[in-house]
């Protein structure tokens, strides 16, 4: 029987087939979803910010919040799980949700939590399959890991697949 497991903001979660994996609510933040297609091994982070740098110095630090943290801790728990693993990404999110900084060149919080994501599986050498990123518009993301559909819900708009 499957289990539609829900991943709140600054969280993550990993299960497999035949669950699935949903967030709601995707502004500027990052859905990034990884799986093995083998195993059917799946997990779900709702990233809000790209780097803890900044933050570092707090004693309460919540590593799931921000992408330099996040998503080397999923996947190095979901490489534990399936250490043969050839695991992949997609990714949905990083909306420009408010124009604080009209007319300046430097990338809003949406733009950076992007590059942010996309540098970490870089590194992690993880490769980006598709994504659904930028704009203006809040999104929602549904993860079937039986048949390893991405859904990614527009508001006000469609439903695409990744």
């Amino acid at each position: 029987m499957s289990e539609e497991v829900k991943v709140g903001i600054s969280d993550y979660k990993i299960t497999r087939n035949p669950n699935k994996l949903t967030t709601l609510g995707l502004g500027s933040c990052i859905a990034i979803i990884v799986y093995d297609e083998k195993s059917h091994l799946g997990g779900l982070s709702h990233i809000m910010l790209p780097d803890s740098e900044v933050f570092k110095a707090r004693s309460q630090l919540k590593q799931e919040k921000f992408a330099d943290l996040a998503l080397p801790k999923m996947i190095q728990e979901m490489r534990q799980q399936e250490p043969r693993g050839k695991f992949v990404a997609k990714m949905a999110g990083g909306a420009s949700m408010f124009n604080f900084n009209e007319g300046s060149k430097a990338p809003n919080i949406g733009e950076r939590n992007i590059i942010a994501v996309t540098t970490v599986l870089e590194k992690l050498k993880i490769p980006l399959l598709s994504s659904h990123t930028g704009g203006n518009m809040g999104r929602s993301l549904i993860v079937d890991l039986t048949t390893l559909s991405v859904k990614v819900k527009l508001v006000n708009r469609d439903i695409i697949e990744l």
